[in-house]
């Protein structure tokens, strides 16, 4: 049996007709960019997240970078995130001069410690002149938690922390649909890459915030710093969702809330074929912290366990036509481009762990037990 990580076919042939209607309307139109599609879909999501306004972007990656721009995040700044995630959110970083700040992960949940920022802070920071410095002089102005693998990071502690020190919160959502997602910091970046939970058929993002005078100033940014036409208050980029992506995406957003009640669903039967199968001395199943506390406590972007012997297990499924995937192999701190922040092997453990352990297993809506079962039985043959 083959099972792939991620197959997209399902979704497309139960939703072909409303997106071949929407892009028969964007074509007759000639409407590309920034067209009506994209006030609808900003609206939409805007009453998804509970957020009070939406500004589509070309991609998640722009999200966080048109974000760090609009507040004029740069040089002589710091920005406090975690080392185990996608290159992209401490590139952004880096990319307007600032400097990441790496903090350790939860050995649980993958996402950013709480505790692990608190500690940093006060062992590496103080206050000056009203503003939060680091030993070498540096304004630490945000902190960027990652919902990493569809599971929220815990807001209320990294919140508590931030108001504490005055830093913005700037949400890098992996969890497009868990509860508040996006919507509890002062910002939410979302990526709709097409393996995302909501996924367009290319690339595109959104910013949700909730304060109108920043909405105002990142829908300038998204277009070149530009307002009025051809007058540029300040440089931006070309950060424009255009109308096929929105018009994609206003179709597949109803049905988010059960796509994700579905991959649930099928991390619980996950759960028990590893439990029939006594594989609990081998592999560790992801947390779900939150279960008895909401309804979308884990939208599982990813199925990810830690497991012994990852590497030679990974190999193994692809012998047996299973795909899966390491996210991350290498620990952002530890990546060639950022060698010039000194970092070195074991500065944080607990990710550089993750890195040596995790690897995602196949989950989708429209994954069969068949599959799920065939995996878990692959898995138990290996582990002999």
């Amino acid at each position: 049996m083959r099972v792939p990580l991620l197959d997209l076919s399902g979704q497309y042939r139960a939703l072909v007709a409303p997106i071949r209607k929407q892009i028969d309307e964007v074509l007759l139109s000639q409407r590309f960019i920034l067209g009506p599609k994209v006030e609808q879909f900003e609206r939409a999501l805007c009453d998804y997240t509970g957020a009070k306004f939406a500004i589509g972007v070309s991609s998640g990656t722009d999200a966080l970078l048109a974000v760090l721009m609009a507040l004029e995040i740069g040089p002589g700044d710091a920005v406090i995130t975690t080392p185990y995630s996608f290159f992209a959110t401490a590139a952004c970083i880096a990319r307007v001069g600032a400097t990441p700040l790496f903090v350790d992960i939860d050995p649980e949940t993958f996402n950013i410690s709480p505790q692990a920022i608190r500690s940093f802070i006060e062992k590496n920071c103080r206050r000056a002149n009203g503003v939060l410095m680091t030993r070498d002089r540096q304004a630490v102005r945000l902190i960027i938690p990652v919902h990493l693998f569809g599971l929220c990071c815990e807001m209320d502690a990294i919140m508590k922390i931030a108001r504490e020190h005055e830093l913005l919160v700037v949400e890098d959502a992996q969890a497009s649909g868990a509860t508040s997602a996006g919507a509890i910091g002062d910002i939410g970046c979302f990526s709709f890459y097409p393996s995302k939970n909501l996924g367009a058929a290319g690339d595109a993002g959104a910013i949700v915030c909730m304060a109108e005078n920043l909405a105002t100033r990142l829908r300038t940014c998204r277009q070149h710093g530009m307002e009025p036409r051809y007058h540029h208050q300040f440089i931006g980029g070309n950060f424009r969702l255009d109308e096929l992506q929105a018009a994609i995406l206003q179709v597949k957003l109803p049905h988010l809330a059960g796509w994700s009640a579905a991959r649930r669903t099928a991390a619980d039967f996950y759960r028990e074929e590893f439990s029939r199968r006594n594989l609990a001395d081998s592999v560790i199943l992801p947390a779900e912290p939150y279960r008895e506390r909401a309804g979308n406590h884990h939208i599982y972007h990813q199925f990810v366990i830690r497991a012994e012997g990852r590497d030679e297990l990974k190999a193994h499924l692809a012998s047996n036509e299973i795909g899966s995937e390491i996210y991350y192999p290498v620990p952002l701190h530890l990546q060639e481009c950022f060698f010039y922040l000194e970092h070195k092997a074991d500065d944080f453990p607990e990710a550089e762990r993750a890195a040596a352990e995790t690897l995602a297993l196949p989950i989708y809506p429209e994954l069969s037990h068949e599959a799920q079962r065939f995996v878990v039985d692959k898995i138990a043959e290996f582990y002999g």
